[in-house]
């Protein structure tokens, strides 16, 4: 248990600062060594321009509006830093004030972001988001004009307390308790979601925050705006490639994952195919939700299955487990997977059932609903008669209707 709780931690930690992190610090180590610093000028030219582009053309291919919205408001963030300060809006200077509101909605922007659903670009939902986009940045152009009425630049840059630890770092105290109220959304939110584009709007903010704290319009800050924005580019390249490969209702490796393990295999191997009992009845009976239910239910066993066995979505109803043993190794923990399904209770989830169990359940009159779930297993290895894995996988399969023809519930070669 003690194994599996660091492996646990030790997976979290990995997903969480893999690539994000990874990006970040060869951004840093880049920009402080002294070949690339004296080629700055140059990347300064392509790098912002070129994130850009590429992430606009893969948010249009995949349907992603965060990521456009994000990489908007970004690019807007870092022009108008560049462009707007130090400039003179009827006699009064801008760049405190430009600076102080950027750095202060960009974090708040971002973790509305986070919360939001891919709705499409070019909808309705898409449009009225990029109106609000606009409208902040035609709110900051008209706080300039109204500034000394109003005292804008008072309130964004007030001071709740006096550090001397502050005084190296550009941001406000607004503006830093904005920042690291949403470091503490984002990690919380991936504690407790696992999702790669929280993690990469993350280390982007951690990006921007390094931009704005301590380099504040200076030469390097576009890099790190611009490394943001590589970051939720490769985040988007890293999900899509997770729904390609893993299977979006178990969480098991799908059916790419595992023809490419079909194709890595030696001449040692055994492939089991695992099949549902009666599941459409399940379906017909309780409903497609239900069935979704059994589904997890069962992929979560499969994982466990002794052996060494990688399990795999093959389909349906259906799943593989490839062992690199010999049959009569595998039967005994094929075995002990069956049982361990069939003799498990697996309880509905009713509409008012909670998906975590409380501390202090409390006692109902209304029934639980459960099920019983049995799998049949269909078995085979690579030998003379079988030499691929194509091959094995039809025999496995073969096995599994004779599994299916003999009663069910059982492991059939």
């Amino acid at each position: 248990m003690k194994g599996n709780l660091i492996s646990s931690v030790v997976r979290t930690l990995f997903s969480f600062f893999v690539p994000g992190g990874l990006l970040l610090l060869g951004a840093v180590a880049c920009v402080h060594a002294k070949i690339v610093a004296q080629s700055l000028p140059a990347l300064m030219l392509i790098y912002p321009y070129t994130v850009f582009g590429a992430g606009m053309l893969l948010a249009w291919r995949f349907n992603k509006s965060r990521l456009v919205f994000a990489l908007l408001v970004l690019a807007l963030a870092d022009r108008s830093l560049l462009l707007l300060v130090h400039r003179t809006i009827d006699s009064v200077r801008t760049d405190d004030l430009v600076f102080n509101a950027v750095a202060l909605l960009l974090p708040i922007n971002f973790a509305v972001f986070s919360l939001l659903k891919e709705r499409g670009i070019c909808t309705l939902h898409g449009i009225l988001r990029l109106c609000l986009i606009l409208l902040q940045a035609l709110g900051i152009v008209l706080l300039c004009r109204r500034s000394p009425d109003l005292n804008i630049a008072d309130y964004l840059g007030y001071s709740f307390v006096d550090l001397p630890a502050l005084a190296g770092i550009s941001l406000t105290q607004p503006a830093l308790l904005v920042f690291f109220a949403v470091f503490l959304f984002f990690i919380v939110r991936f504690i407790i979601h696992r999702d790669a584009v929280v993690s990469a709007f993350f280390w982007t903010l951690v990006s921007v925050f390094i931009a704005l704290a301590f380099e504040k319009l200076g030469p390097l800050s576009p890099v790190y705006f611009a490394t943001g924005g590589l970051v939720l580019v490769i985040s988007v390249i890293e999900t899509s490639y997770s729904m390609a490969y893993h299977d979006e209702l178990t969480g098991l490796p799908g059916r790419r994952s595992l023809n490419e393990a079909l194709r890595k295999l030696t001449s040692r191997y055994a492939i089991a195919m695992v099949d549902i009992d009666h599941f459409k009845q399940f379906n017909d009976r309780y409903g497609h939700d239900v069935g979704d239910q059994v589904l997890r239910m069962v992929g979560s066993k499969l994982v466990r299955t002794t052996g060494g066995a990688r399990a795999f979505r093959y389909g349906g109803e259906e799943f593989i487990l490839v062992f690199h043993e010999s049959l009569m190794d595998v039967i005994p923990h094929l075995e002990r997977l069956r049982k361990t399904i069939g003799t498990s209770e697996f309880m509905l989830r009713g509409s008012r059932r909670p998906r975590k169990k409380p501390k202090q359940p409390q006692t109902t009159e209304v029934p639980q609903n459960g099920v019983s779930v049995t799998v049949s297993i269909g078995l085979a290895e690579r030998d003379d008669n079988y030499r691929t894995p194509e091959e094995v996988v039809r025999a496995a399969d073969k096995a599994l209707y004779r599994a299916k023809n003999s009663g069910r519930n059982r492991v059939s070669t």
